[in-house]
Formats: structure tokens, sequence, C-alpha cells
């Protein structure tokens, strides 16, 4: 019976056991810090052992300096005896206490008439009858010491509660050491956090199983939003990385992961909130998994390296600049070489080990005298540079013509500390005008002059024609069927067979006479000299036209093949100066084309009764002029943008919004605007209105740095009063003159230079910009081109479009980007339409372009609304 009594009391001790540890994780599970969970455990304490006082001690140390208490709870009767957070000074008495708790191993039972009676200062200053008291030893920092106190009257606990005691004693340390853990944790972090932003480093934190992402204020700052405003997902930080460098991050994301990198750093990009962009620094590293493996969090910093990225392009593009087709020479302030660049090796054949160290003297040719060089240095000291033209001899004994130009470099304090020369050899500038001219000039694969100098030549025979009284005849070959011949045996062999009928066309005529191919399969035949009486001219015109055709009908050998080949010959007769060229051009394009429906292999003139379009075109230019009374004209803008496709401009396109035709483009108008004098109003509304443009422009951020390129034709800028028209429309509308700038042909250039250039700088002198348009499809003398104010040269687009599968107009591109280096002008590239030629562009220096790759041409509202989406 009293057996089984006993193990009742095992098993209700036990239950009593469980049910306070059930309670004491309750307590830790509700509490939000370590003094919630303290205070809660101290008023389970009081109530499960009837005591006055529950306390913690800390530190439970013999040889500390000082002890506190973190924690007391007591009865209403028996207040609080210390202040928590108050160091107090280490006695003795207290230090023999800690020492006998420490050694005790266990909890001790202070009271009357056992082996521990209460000390007596505790006793007295405490008013303690009896005590429970043990050591905690959490796995982190310095023991605690864990009491209770009994102050009404004397209790001696039995050995179940003192087991209890000791049992919430141990679940106690266990508690304590994860939340001290925890609680360094946090400020280890806080504390890394702390340095990363006074660093100015952005701290961030992802989960990416959950994708949960914490970001700090001073990351958010960074990008330039709010506290509250980003959202905490690492998929909201993915929408803001730039698109082309999106891919990179992740696959950068996936390798660490993979654990085939040791860290997690990468740049990229990233877009703020007003919509630029940022460069970033972005290191991590993963500190937890879970148990397959999967990454569970990622933390890292965010730096904002813009300043770095924007350093490093200026040192990228003074490094290119440095190596420009002209010359450069450094010296320091003693004269003595200390750098130059690859052109200046290729002008004078020095390398640079062997110029390095040396005097420039080593350059002289002997044809200047010390006058000459004293006056030029004394030139330099007065006013920190000279400019002028010498001759200098090469490293092979050559004697050349140079441009020179000295610039000293001062110190702030105004003290010279180098002096920079910059050398441009006139001998290579004719070279490369020479280039130019042929392949701006002549068919590249027969040699022939091209469109370009066929219309040049047939200006001048027009003229030549009405001074004489003489007739010319122009006649417009087609080769019959030559795209079969491209679609069976390739176009290498057709290249053969335009060549060798190149060479029969030459055989067939006068000398003086003009052979020009426009492409393809098109060929044109201009005679000169012809009689005065037309059926005469006609006449001698048949007969070389038979001849033609009897040549180009003989056998081909092209390879290993042999092959026949007729043509379809169109002629037009002219003898009048007055007579437009595109006209001319046409009709014998038209009789051609009557050659073709009589059966091939024949010639036909042209008949004025075959043009039907003659009446139309009259229509049309009535049509003009309601066009300009009814304000049916339209500006559409075209973007122009950097290599980093930020917009620097556009230009500006008109457009004619015609109530029957629909939109018509400049091409269907503007040639009989020109012809008629149309152009003139046509050409001041475009002004005015693009004026106004910028006007409405400089009111907005997004916009109010753009320039925009107006066309001006040759007829306005002949204008007496030009100048003036520009300056009344800037004053107007009261805009910067910087930001608008006037596009001109070449071939404006090539008849009233002198006036052209005087024009030019009188509206230079106000600020206007001037870009040559079509730069390389005409021929621009370099003398003439070197005086003319001009900010850009721009690549047609001709040679653009084939830039990528074409040497030929790749070496033309090459060359007028030379020629605008060495000109000290912008150059910009129309008409490009793929990536790839964009980049084609860039490798060869071009970095300004305008295209179907970055917009059509489109109205002011699409225009603007393109900005905005960046």
């Amino acid at each position: 019976m009293n057996k089984d009594h006993q193990l009742s009391d095992d098993l209700l001790h036990r239950i009593r056991l469980l049910d306070v540890l059930n309670q004491i994780t309750q307590i830790s599970l509700a509490s939000e810090n370590m003094d919630d969970m303290m205070s809660g455990v101290l008023d389970l304490v009081l109530e499960l052992f009837n005591a006055d006082r529950a306390w913690f001690l800390y530190p439970c140390d013999p040889d500390a300096k000082s002890w506190g208490v973190p924690m007391e709870r007591t009865r209403p009767e028996w207040p609080g005896l210390f202040v928590q957070g108050v160091e107090m000074p280490m006695g003795s008495n207290i230090s023999e206490l800690f020492s006998d708790l420490l050694s005790a191993n266990g909890t001790i039972q202070y009271c009357p008439d056992t082996d521990h009676p209460v000390p007596p200062f505790i006793a007295e200053d405490f008013s303690v009858k009896s005590q429970l008291i043990t050591a905690l030893r959490p796995k982190i920092e310095k023991a605690w010491a864990f009491g209770l106190h009994h102050c009404e009257s004397e209790v001696v606990h039995g050995a179940e509660d003192l087991h209890l005691f000791q049992v919430i004693a141990h679940r106690i340390s266990d508690t304590l050491s994860s939340l001290i853990s925890a609680r360094q944790n946090r400020e280890n972090e806080e504390r890394w956090k702390f340095a990363l932003e006074g660093a100015g480093d952005g701290v961030w934190d992802w989960n990416p199983k959950t994708d949960e992402a914490l970001y700090s204020k001073r990351w958010k700052e960074m990008v330039g939003y709010a506290d509250h405003e980003f959202p905490g997902t690492g998929a909201g930080w993915l929408e803001h990385l730039h698109p082309d460098d999106k891919d990179r991050v992740l696959s950068t994301i996936q390798e660490y992961f993979a654990g085939n990198q040791p860290f997690y750093v990468i740049e990229f990009r990233m877009r703020c909130k007003d919509g630029s962009w940022k460069w970033i620094f972005s290191r991590g590293k993963l500190v937890s998994r879970d148990d397959k493996g999967n990454p569970l969090r990622l933390i890292g910093t965010h730096t904002d390296i813009s300043d770095r990225k924007q350093a490093e392009q200026q040192l990228h593009i003074a490094a290119t600049a440095f190596e420009t087709q002209e010359g450069i020479m450094i010296t320091d302030a003693d004269n003595t070489i200390l750098r130059v660049n690859r052109a200046f090796t290729e002008i004078t054949g020095y390398a640079a080990n062997e110029v390095i160290g040396q005097n420039p003297g080593i350059l002289r040719s002997g044809r200047h005298d010390a006058d000459f060089y004293a006056a030029m240095w004394k030139d330099i000291q007065r006013t920190g540079g000279w400019d002028g033209e010498i001759w200098n001899r090469r490293k092979n004994g050559d004697i050349c013509l140079e441009h020179l130009i000295i610039t000293a470099v001062k110190s702030p304090s105004g003290t010279v500390t180098n002096y920079v020369a910059t050398i441009t050899d006139f001998t290579m500038s004719m070279e490369v005008a020479d280039k130019i001219k042929n392949l701006a000039f002549y068919d590249p694969l027969t040699q022939l002059p091209n469109r370009l100098l066929l219309l040049d030549r047939l200006r001048q025979a027009l003229a030549s024609s009405a001074r004489a009284d003489r007739a010319g005849g122009l006649l417009f070959i087609d080769l019959d069927n030559f795209k079969n011949l491209n679609d069976t045996l390739g176009h290498d062999i057709g290249d053969l067979l335009l060549q060798q009928v190149a060479q029969r066309l030459t055989s067939c005529v006068r000398e003086g006479d003009t052979v020009a191919r426009l492409g393809g399969d098109e060929f044109v035949v201009m005679l000169e000299n012809l009689s005065e009486q037309p059926i005469e001219a006609a006449a001698q015109t048949e007969a070389i036209g038979e001849k033609i055709l009897a040549a180009l009908s003989q056998p081909y050998k092209l390879d290993k093949f042999a092959y026949r080949c007729t043509a379809s010959i169109g002629v037009t007769l002219f003898n009048d100066h007055q007579q437009a060229l595109d006209e001319l051009m046409k009709q014998a394009d038209i009789a051609m084309y009557q050659a073709k429906k009589a059966g091939r292999n024949t010639l036909c003139f042209f008949d004025p009764k075959m043009q039907t379009s003659i009446s139309a075109r009259v229509s049309l230019e009535g049509e003009l002029h309601k066009a300009l009374e009814k304000q049916q004209f339209q500006l559409y803008y075209q973007i122009q943008v950097d290599r980093m496709s930020r917009p620097l401009g556009a230009e500006a396109l008109i457009r004619w919004l015609h109530p029957e035709r629909g939109l018509m483009s400049p091409a269907q108008f503007i040639p009989l605007a020109e012809e008629t004098g149309l152009i003139l109003p046509i050409g001041q509304w475009v002004l005015d209105t693009a004026c106004a443009q910028l006007k409405s422009w400089e009111q907005e951020v997004l916009t109010r740095h753009l320039v925009l390129a107006v066309n001006v034709s040759a007829k306005q800028l002949r204008q007496a009063d030009f100048v003036a028209q520009v300056q009344a429309a800037v004053q107007h509308h009261d805009i910067n003159p910087m930001l608008l700038k006037l596009e001109m042909t070449e071939g404006m250039l090539l008849e009233n230079i002198k006036e052209t250039i005087a024009t030019m700088n009188a509206l230079k002198e106000i600020g206007v910009q001037f870009s040559l348009d079509d730069f390389g499809t005409g021929y621009s003398s370099l003398q003439y081109l070197k005086r003319l104010p001009l900010d850009q040269l721009k690549i047609d687009q001709s040679f653009v479009r084939d830039i990528v599968i074409d040497s030929s107009d790749k070496a033309i591109v090459r060359t007028i980007i030379a020629m605008a280096q060495s000109l000290n002008l912008d150059v910009i590239a129309e008409g490009v339409e793929t990536e790839q030629q964009r980049q084609l562009l860039l490798g060869k220096g071009c970095t300004h372009y305008q295209g179907n790759l970055f917009s059509k041409p489109v109205p002011v509202e699409q225009f603007e609304a393109l900005l905005k989406q960046g």
C-alpha cells in the first residue's frame, strides 16, 4: 500500500514538473524580448513557491568589479530592494556568497538551523527569513544568480520543491543561451549594417526561396526611393535592372548558388525613381541553406559607382582622343619629349622610343632660320600658344609641309608644366581628299563615273550646250534579263558581266563623252557636241546607240561560262541649260521602258506625249499653294542619340497631310517646291515652327537640352535676307540659338561658296550650329571645307545601309570619320537601322546616330512620349 502511494507521489511530481516546464515554454513563446521572459518566469516562481521576492543577479562572478539586478518581482508588501540596471560595487560578503554558489553546483537553501543559515547581511538588510538560490550557467557570457526570498516567515522547502526549482533554473539557462545568442547576433548585424551605412553603402537581405527582401534606408536613398516606397521583394529589385544587364546578373547569382564562385560580386545599372540610371557594385554572401541545400538567406551591400564609371569613361575618351588622326607630341617645360601618339609616328616615321627624351628639334627641316623659331617662342610665351604652317623633316629625310599648333599647359599658379603640339600633315590630307573623291564619284566595281559625277557632268554639258548652241544626247541602258544571270550563276558572275559591259560601252563612245553606271545593271551614256540641227543630232545619237547594241550583244566569256546578253536603250536629247537634270533622266528612263515593251534589244527615243505625268505635276503645284494657305504641313521628329542611346536632339522633317492623298513624304513634293520657288515660304514655315517647338521644349527638363536640326535648301541660303530671317525667328521665339542646327547638303557648296561662307559666319556669330548633310555623296573641296564654320558632318545613309557587307562603304565611312576628326568636327551617321550597323560605326569612332533603330520620324506627341519612356 505504501509502495503504491509512493508511485502516486512520483507521478504527481512528474506531472507538476511537466506543467511548470510547459508554463515556462509558453512564457518564452509569448515574450517579445528577454525582459518579458524574465519577468514572466519570476511571477511564476513567486506563485509556485509562495515567495515574497524573486530575482536575477548578473554577473554571478566573485572576481567581477560590480554586479547588478537585471530583474526582480515582489509581492506588494515586500517592495523591490534594487534599482534595475544600476551597477553596484562588489563587496567581500557578496563575493563569498557567489563563490559558495558557484562551487555548490546546485540549489542552496538558506534558513536557520541548517548547514546554510541566512547570511546576516542578507537577513538584516533585506528582511529575509529564508531563501533559495542557484547559479544559472548559459552557454554564452558569465553565470547568473537566480533566487527567491521568504520575508514574512521562515519556509523550509522539501526535496520536491528543491528539484522543481533546479529544473526551472536549467530551463531558464537554456532559454537565456538562446536569447543572448539572438541578441548578440542582432547587435553584431546592426553594428555591421551601421558600419556599412556609415561608409555610404546600402545593405540588402534576401530570401531566394520566398523572394522576401529587406533593403536598408541608405540602399533605397541610393536609387531615390523613400523608406516605404520600394517593394520588399527580390522581383522588385530585378524589375529595376537595366535590360542589357539583367541576364548577366541572374547568371552570376546562379553560378554563385551552384558553388562555382566564392562570392557574389557584380556591377550593373539600376533604374532610379526619376528614370535615370546608376552604376551599382553589389557584393553578397550566402549565410544559410535549407535541409536540401537550397539557399535561404543572401545578404550583401550596394555601392554607388556611377562617378567611378563616369571617370573611367572620361579616361577612355581622353585616351581615344589622344589617338586621333592628328599627330600629338607632349613635352615637359624644358621641351623634352615625354609622349607621342600613333599618328605622330605615322606622320614623322619616328617610333615613340626614338623620340621620347629628345628635343623636338630632331624634326627641323633646315628651311626656317633662327628668327622664325624665336618669333614662334615669343608668341608662345606671350599668348600661350602658336598656330601656323611649318616645314619638317621625316625620319627618311623627306621634307613635308605641316600645320602645327603648340599650346602651353599651365599649373593653377600660372607656371608652364608642359607643351602640347598637334601636327597635321597636309600631304596626308591631300591623299585623303583624293580617296574621298574617288570613292564618292566612281563606281568601285567598274571604275566608271557614278550618278553624282554623271549629274555634275550633265549640268556642265547643259551649260556648254546652251553656249555653243549644240545638242547633246542621254542614253539610258538597261541589260535585259540580268536578274536571271545572278539567280542562276551567282552575283560574282554577274559582276564579271557588268565589268565587261563597262569596257564595251567605253569603246563605243567618242573621247569627251561620259559612260556612267547608276547601279545594278543600269548604265548611262552622255553624248556632247552633237549637231545643232535636231534631226541630225538624233541621227548621230541613234548611230552610237546601234553601235552599243551590237557591241553588247556579242558573246561574253564569264569565267568558264559563255553568255549572251542584250540591252534596252532609251534616248533623250537636250540643248537647253534650263532643262532640269532629273527631268532629262526621267525622259531617258521612260524611253528605256518603251524599248523594253517593244521587245528588248532595241532603242527608243523619248516622246513628250509619253509623259502623261506632266499634268499631274501642274496639279500638284497648285495643291502646294493651297497647302501653305490651309496649313496642311506638319513637322515630324526623328531622334538623334549618343553611344549610350541617350537623346541629343532630333531632326525636323516636314510632312504634307494631303486631304486626299494622305501623308506625303518630302520626296514627293520638295523637288517640285525647289523648282517652283515654293521652297522659300515652306522653308520659312519650317524654321518658324522649329523655333516654336524649341521654345516649348525649353519648359521641360526632359527636352530643354535637345538640339533641333532643320534642313535648309540652297535657295533659302542664298536669299539676301536669310540671316535676318533666322535672327528674327530666334528673337521672336526667344530661344537659345545654340539649340538650333541648320543642315546643308554638299551640293549647296559647289556654287557661290564665298557668299555661303559669309552667311554661315554671320549666323555662327549668334550661336546657330551647322551640319553638313549627306556628307560623302558629293565632293567638297578640302580648302573650302576647312573654312566653313561647321559643327558636324553627317554620314549619308547610302553608306550606312550596306556597311555590314560592303567593304567600299566601310572604307568611305572610316575615311569620313577620319576627316571629321582631323577638322575637329562632330560626326553623326543617319539611316542606322540595325544594331550591327551601330556597332560597326562605333568601332570606327562614330558615336552619334540617327535612324529607325532608335525611332522613325514621328509627330511631336509620339516623340515626347518616346523620351519619357527612356
